[in-house]
């Protein structure tokens, strides 16, 4: 229950100042007549004829008869509509960012690179035969061969110079035609090249396709590295302070906004499944770009070194993952964080702490 208070006293002789925790009123005057004004506009008049217990009260709310002062009035009152209808929409597009942060960053491993089938590049078709004309160079024959000069263009003896644009366009053409050749036969050489396992042709798909390239606003710093055709070693720090939110918004029955200080099992649960889901989808991406069978990635986090004061670059992941045990996993109804038992993989992580050091996993554990 709300409480109420009134509270009257004198400022001038016959006059009154009334103070509630609503409004505000004035009253003054003696005791025949007396006039009140309250500061939501009700005003009221009593006369009254002493010693006969005659008495008139006449009450009236503030009102202007001036048709521009009515619509000032209205428009005030849309104003202050439509400044509580934009507080709840911003309110609930607020909510909504902070919900899709919160799914976002448990579904990144549903994205993934398009599989890349280097046997299928190998064993392509050329654009044409070397002892043939190029397609582009066929066009450009057929269109000038076909060429018939229109009436202005006889008329005014243009039909030379039409002649000779044909001609420069069989010429570029056939330039055309040659670099698409040229540019065939540098793929099967690079499919082939990958397909043999050779590191350097691993290095220069990753540099050219940057699979891990949108991941930038989440992850960063990735580091690839390998001393064998079969693996790649992927390191990347997360930042899961930048990624992870640490207020809870949501909306009240009247639609306001509520933000709270997310709790930290919570705040922590987002953080692992954010960290696991990441690890995923750089294996997911690997995979389909190389034809490797072993992905070892080494998860890193700013986390504060309670002894010495400062935040501190520590592994808090590490794991190796097959490709044929990945390929079997269901992605759209996995556990991210539970997921990770599926291969062998260091992590400390407790719900109320987060995740603590770990040591790195090789390619022989």
């Amino acid at each position: 229950m709300g409480l109420r208070f009134r509270k009257s006293f004198k400022i001038a002789p016959g006059v009154r100042l009334n103070v509630s925790n609503k409004n505000t009123g004035l009253s003054f005057g003696g005791k025949g007549l007396r006039y009140s004004i309250n500061s939501n506009g009700r005003r009221t008049s009593s006369v009254g004829i002493p010693g006969t217990g005659l008495s008139y009260v006449s009450t009236s709310d503030k009102s202007y008869k001036s048709k521009a002062y009515q619509t000032q009035r209205n428009l005030q009152t849309q104003q202050k509509q439509l400044r509580s209808e934009q507080e709840k929409e911003l309110a609930k597009y607020e909510v909504d960012v902070f919900e899709n942060q919160c799914e976002l960053v448990k579904s990144i491993h549903k994205e993934c690179d398009d599989y890349v089938d280097w046997a299928n590049i190998q064993n392509s078709n050329p654009p044409y035969q070397l002892e043939e004309t190029g397609p582009k160079e066929i066009e450009a024959i057929r269109n000038y061969e076909n060429y018939k000069p229109k009436f202005f263009e006889w008329l005014f003896k243009r039909e030379e110079k039409s002649y000779s644009q044909l001609s420069k366009q069989i010429k570029k053409a056939k330039v055309e035609d040659e670099k698409a050749y040229k540019e065939w036969e540098e793929l099967v050489e690079f499919a082939k090249n990958v397909l043999a396992g050779d590191i350097d042709t691993y290095f220069k798909v990753i540099e050219e396709m940057n699979p891990l390239g949108d991941l930038s606003e989440f992850g960063s710093g990735f580091e690839f590295s390998t001393n064998g055709p079969s693996y790649m070693e992927v390191e990347f720090d997360v930042h899961s302070n930048n990624v992870i939110p640490r207020e809870e918004k949501k909306l009240t029955k009247t639609g306001k906004l509520s933000i709270k200080q997310m709790t930290k099992t919570r705040y922590f649960e987002l953080q692992q499944d954010y960290v696991c889901s990441c690890i995923l989808r750089v294996a997911r991406d690997l995979f389909a770009l190389l034809p490797i069978k072993t992905v070892i990635i080494h998860a890193y986090d700013d986390q504060l070194n309670t002894v010495t004061g400062h935040e501190e670059r520590i592994l808090i992941l590490s794991i190796k993952i097959d490709r044929e045990i990945l390929t079997g996993l269901n992605f759209e109804s996995i556990d991210c964080s539970g997921s990770m038992n599926n291969f062998p993989h260091y992590m400390l992580f407790r719900k109320t702490k987060g995740f603590d050091l770990v040591e790195k996993i090789t390619i022989n554990e």
